[in-house]
């Protein structure tokens, strides 16, 4: 038996790949699957994917059954990707099983998960990004079940108090550029004395790959080459500088802080906060805050809004002797009820044209700027078998950038982690 070790997930979990086997559920039934969900049964995602896997379950009934096994990820990424780890050396993986967007190519590249494309009936449905981040060598093995996006969120009477007119604000189909959100944070920062917008700096994880190379990716800049096997002379390359020091500037003029106080926008501390559409729930329990959501501002260079995108996804295990059963399982998982219910419950975006149109008029008009950005410019983050390397150097290019101090040769800091992420790739 051949084993072999790729990292996933965004902690670097160490995944051990135990090749082809008669898979976990070999001598049950041939008609009955097993999906494994990543979260618990008692929150809003869980109770809709039980709820999709009820309604599979009286639509097949007679032909196919599915079984549900709730294991909550832990704050760390274990619980989860622990019980994967121990499936993988026992060749006891589910049928179905969900996994991270960005850990496609891992999965894939390791023959952890089978291509899924012949079993979908609806991918013409999928939004670009949802089959941009699910596809790998020209195959698609994983579906996401919901989408996500991030957007500048504004306290409408901090606004107001510094003289700003929230009709003249950006939309997305008119995005302001990086030169007019400055603009709007040296306004604000005249006003209140202070920083003004919290962009999730302390945050040191995936959010600093993922909300911030749409920035670089406005520029014209990338982390890697599209073929996803260079970084040095792309990472480093006079965009890339353009982009981190547009980042660094931010930090630099006093505009935001790498120390912001805990939920400073929930409270009225900060004027104007990046985040996700998981910011829209955390904000009902603030009633105080009347606020709103512009997007991402462009490159001045481009004028191209890009935003993130990705999000979990359902996957078929390659080891699984039900392919057939699995695959309808996970077409239905992601039909248009099961996406919108998953979107309406648990606050995030929806994965396909139909089920946006679906939800438009029952969500609110903050989310739907982000479903509009989302649908016109949503970007993946690349898909590379060792994207969790990748996305580390990253984070820390993010880190040492708002360190100006000691790093203001921007330059020089990206060439050190283009060489870095180069050695990666290699």
């Amino acid at each position: 038996m051949k084993k072999l070790s790729v990292l996933v997930g965004v902690v670097c979990a160490v995944l051990f790949l135990a090749a082809c086997g008669s898979g976990g559920s070999s001598e049950a039934n041939h008609n009955e699957i097993v999906v494994w969900f990543h979260t618990s049964l008692e929150t809003p995602e869980g109770e809709a994917m039980q709820n999709t896997i009820d309604r599979f379950n009286e639509e097949y009934e007679g032909e196919y059954t599915a079984t549900a096994e709730f294991v909550p990820r832990s704050g760390s990424g274990g619980g989860y990707e622990d019980k994967i780890n121990a499936a993988l050396t026992t060749d006891t993986l589910p049928d179905v099983l969900t996994l991270d967007g960005p850990n496609t190519a891992a999965y894939a590249e390791s023959g952890i998960i089978a291509p899924v494309d012949e079993y979908l009936t609806n991918k013409d449905d999928l939004l670009p990004s949802i089959i941009e981040q699910g596809t790998y060598d020209d195959q698609m093995y994983g579906v996401g079940f919901s989408e996500s996006g991030v957007g500048i969120f504004y306290n409408k009477q901090m606004f107001e108090q510094a003289g700003i007119d929230l009709e003249t604000l950006p939309t997305v189909d008119e995005p302001w550029d990086w030169d007019q959100f400055i603009e709007l944070n040296e306004t604000l920062h005249n006003e209140f004395d202070k920083p003004v917008i919290d962009m999730g700096f302390d945050d040191k994880s995936e959010w600093l790959m993922y909300a911030f190379t749409p920035f670089l990716w406005s520029q014209g800049g990338d982390v890697v080459s599209e073929d996803g096997t260079t970084a040095e002379g792309v990472l480093n390359d006079e965009n890339g500088v353009k982009a981190f020091t547009f980042i660094q500037d931010m930090v630099k003029n006093g505009y935001s802080t790498i120390t912001p106080v805990e939920k400073g926008f929930h409270t009225g501390e900060y004027a104007m906060k990046l985040g996700g559409s998981w910011t829209i729930a955390e904000l009902e329990e603030y009633p105080d805050i009347e606020y709103g959501v512009m997007p991402y501002p462009t490159s001045p260079d481009t004028g191209e809004l890009v935003s993130p995108s990705g999000s979990w996804q359902y996957a078929m295990s390659a080891s699984s002797e039900k392919q057939e059963a699995a695959g309808a399982l996970i077409d239905f998982m992601v039909s248009t009820e099961s996406l919108s219910e998953m979107s309406l419950a648990n606050s995030v975006l929806p994965a396909s044209y139909s089920a946006i149109d679906e939800i438009t008029d029952e969500v609110s008009d903050e989310m739907n700027v982000l479903i509009e950005q989302n649908a016109a410019s949503a970007q993946a983050r690349p898909l590379l078998p060792n994207y969790p390397q990748v996305s580390r150097i990253f984070q820390d290019t993010i880190s040492d950038t708002t360190y100006y101090e000691e790093n203001s040769d921007i330059q020089a800091l990206l060439d050190d982690k283009a060489a870095q992420i180069q050695s990666a790739l290699d």
